[in-house]
């Protein structure tokens, strides 16, 4: 008997967006060097060179601060992102006191000069497109502000501030994306490995006991015969858990087969296409339910020996779901007496729920022939008319 393992965990997967956030770094540190070069350039000019030296001395530290947290994925937080654009911005706006009503009216570089930018940089990429642009946005304005001018450098600062943040936040979003589903991949692969780890632990141990339960039973007769039964349903319930895959995908879709196979017993046989039929989450649920309520029909109605056949078909544009017995059949009028007298199960459960998902249901059935149910559904529900008509 094979023993016991730990489930193996899945890899993790490195954050697509480290590469930006490597040439964030590095764009944050040689633009602080291009501020120092400029602060002594124009030392003499400032009005308050102090306060031009308190400035370069906060973008030094920030600068030493931030390029450390940002190493690693752990300390890049929404928090101190936002943290970071607000403290950018504020030493920028700094200029206001530091620049002279000359140097504003000129190109001349302020204090913070494109290191203003590293705010707009970094909170597209934690952010993606819309932080980027909308930092980006808000940079600009700070520039307005401080300028207090127009202009064609103006125009120009603006255009590379929101152009900045709409680049870098739309490679953000693709990185973060490829993370997704690359993270979505490498769980469905350890699913899968863990799936077929445990089919064969359960092979080895857990169903061939049942299998010789259900042999062993079968060959005594009496009450053992009973036990068998119930071990050959258990076994046949194991193999068909072991082997579905009802996991949902990025685009909220389901395996709809998967979701079927586990309804396999002694009594039901499910016949179901070799590739997976993926729906949506919503009408995969839905259909599943129909085939339980017409299975729980042929337990009630069909009696403890009828044999239930489910049978699902992917067609281009539709989903054909057949669901038949081989029990005695429905009279002719019963379901319209049942439905008078109140018991809406079928009426409900199954018509009902095939006629808000905008499929068509048909019934096929004699006394002495059985009960076949057949459901076919479009593959993406029609969306319902206004009444009155369109407009």
């Amino acid at each position: 008997m094979t023993g016991w393992q730990a489930a193996p965990t899945p890899p993790q997967v490195a954050d697509g967006r480290t590469p930006l956030w490597r040439g964030h770094n590095v764009f944050r540190v040689v633009t602080f060097l291009y501020a120092a070069v400029m602060f002594f350039m124009f030392f003499n000019s400032y009005e308050r060179p102090w306060l031009a030296a308190i400035c370069l001395g906060c973008m030094a530290v920030w600068t030493a601060f931030t390029v450390w947290r940002y190493r690693t994925r752990a300390g890049r937080t929404d928090r101190l992102v936002a943290v970071d654009v607000v403290v950018v911005n504020a030493l920028f706006l700094l200029n206001e006191f530091i620049l002279t009503e000359a140097h504003m009216n000129s190109s001349d570089p302020s204090v913070v000069t494109v290191w203003h930018s590293t705010g707009v940089t970094a909170a597209a990429v934690q952010w993606g497109m819309k932080g980027g642009v909308t930092t980006g946005i808000l940079a600009a304005a700070g520039n307005l502000l401080v300028r207090g001018r127009t202009g064609s450098d103006m125009a120009l600062d603006t255009l590379l501030l929101v152009g900045v943040g709409l680049v870098i936040g739309l490679n953000s979003d693709t990185a973060r994306r490829s993370t997704e589903r690359l993270a979505q991949a490498l769980r469905a692969e350890a699913a899968t490995a863990e799936r077929e780890r445990l089919a064969r632990s359960i092979h080895d141990s857990v169903l061939q006991v049942l299998a010789r339960v259900r042999r062993r039973g079968a060959e005594l007769g009496g009450e053992a015969a009973e036990l068998a039964e119930l071990a050959g349903e258990q076994e046949i319930k194991l193999r068909s858990l072991i082997a579905t895959n009802p996991e949902t995908t990025e685009d909220g879709e389901t395996d709809l087969a998967a979701r079927l196979q586990v309804l396999r017993t002694a009594r039901v046989h499910v016949s179901v296409p070799g590739n997976p039929v993926r729906l949506s989450e919503q009408l995969s649920a839905d259909l599943a339910a129909v085939v339980r309520e017409a299975l729980a029909n042929v337990d009630k109605h069909a009696g403890a020996q009828a044999q239930a056949w489910v049978l699902l078909e992917e067609l281009p544009d539709e989903v054909v779901l057949s669901v038949r017995d081989d029990g005695p059949g429905i009279p002719e009028g019963r379901l319209d007496e049942a439905a008078a007298e109140g018991r809406m199960g079928i009426a409900k459960s199954i018509r009902g729920r095939v006629a808000a998902l905008g499929g068509k249901i048909s019934l096929d059935t004699a006394p002495g022939e059985g009960t076949e149910w057949e459901v076919r559904v479009p593959r993406v529900p029609e969306p319902k008319r206004r009444r009155g008509g369109q407009r």
